[in-house]
């Protein structure tokens, strides 16, 4: 039976490293995940809202095939210039796409934003290159702080003060898949009939904590509108070209849709990407329809999906209550 890696986090993919960086008085930061011997990667947007970088690069039918990093980011519109301190820290580490013989390079860096403006002492926070370049100093292999860090710090969900999540799948055919995800819903990620998270029955042990368990009274719904984008990394360690990451982040999605009611509303600009660190080849599965690694490809976007969802209720459940927004463990037991 599956169950979670070591850390059960997105660094349980060999060849993957995170790092965040955050203010907290401005209630804003940047999570970043490099890809030291590149990644494959597609992307999938299906918010109205989004913020995003280099997406119409991951297309399959484009140049690049691979990526150095993928940058999550608060600050709306301002946290693009987060994107351009991890370029720039990539271009000093002289990795990027290979422009010539002479060193030069240009580093491929997708990317998305959330709305978190307003939630701090400044309306704006001063999210800067420097940010980036910050987060790609801390990034690492070891557990990743969940809550709100980085790209979650200024996170809010459904009412709820949200956060960066993460989670991951030891598949029984050898392929590990992981989730990250920074949470910042206008849906809510509890049901209000019961008070608990919609996907609780996929949460596997040691997911959440106790406080995850009691029914809690909902939050006034909606939240304020146009201050909201779910935004996230999927990854396995198979062999997957472009055109399967895209149809594993398509896949992903249906775990964000799951856990978060309503989901990809015009308010939201949820932007998931996949990566593949191609370490490992796909089991094959012979049949008249379809490629032989299809079922393989099928079920990796399937458990991408189970741990996008377990990923977006570990935000929430590992958030502290912050930017006048209540966490989880702080709404009233019913």
């Amino acid at each position: 039976m599956p169950s979670p890696g070591p850390h059960n986090d997105l660094t349980d993919l060999p060849g993957l490293l995170v790092g965040s960086y955050a203010e907290p008085e401005f209630a804003c930061g940047v999570t970043v995940v490099l890809a030291p011997d590149n990644a494959t990667a597609g992307v999938d947007v299906r918010g109205s809202a989004p913020g995003t970088r280099e997406t119409d690069l991951l297309q399959p039918s484009n140049l690049v095939q691979e990526v150095q990093a993928v940058v999550l980011s608060g600050g709306s519109v301002y946290g693009q210039a987060s994107m351009d301190g991890v370029v720039d820290w990539l271009k000093e580490q002289g990795r990027g796409f290979v422009l010539d013989d002479q060193g030069h390079v240009a580093p491929i860096v997708p990317g998305a934003v959330l709305f978190d403006l307003g939630r701090g002492k400044e309306f704006v926070p001063p999210i800067s290159p420097d940010w980036g370049r910050r987060a790609c100093e801390a990034a690492g292999d070891g557990p990743v702080e969940l809550g709100c860090v980085g790209a979650g710090a200024g996170a809010v969900a459904g009412g709820v003060k949200g956060g960066l999540g993460s989670a991951s799948l030891a598949l029984d055919s050898g392929l590990t898949v992981a989730a990250l995800v920074a949470v910042n819903s206008l849906g809510s990620m509890l049901d209000p009939d019961t008070g608990l998270f919609w996907e609780l029955g996929r949460a596997l042990p040691g997911d959440l904590g106790p406080e995850a368990q009691i029914p809690r009274l909902l939050p006034p719904w909606p939240p304020e509108p146009a201050k909201n984008t779910t935004i996230a990394v999927v990854a396995t360690d198979g062999v997957l070209d472009k055109a399967q990451c895209q149809k594993v982040a398509q896949m992903a999605h249906d775990g964000l849709g799951r856990a978060i009611r309503p989901a990809h509303t015009m308010f939201d600009g949820d932007t998931v990407f996949c990566l593949a660190t191609s370490q490992k080849e796909l089991p094959e599965a012979p049949g008249f329809f379809g490629p032989p690694a299809a079922l393989a490809i099928s079920e990796i976007g399937a458990a991408a999906a189970d741990c996008l969802s377990r990923a977006i209720m570990r935000g929430v459940a590992f958030a502290e209550s912050s930017a006048g927004f209540p966490c989880l463990a702080d709404l009233e037991a019913r």
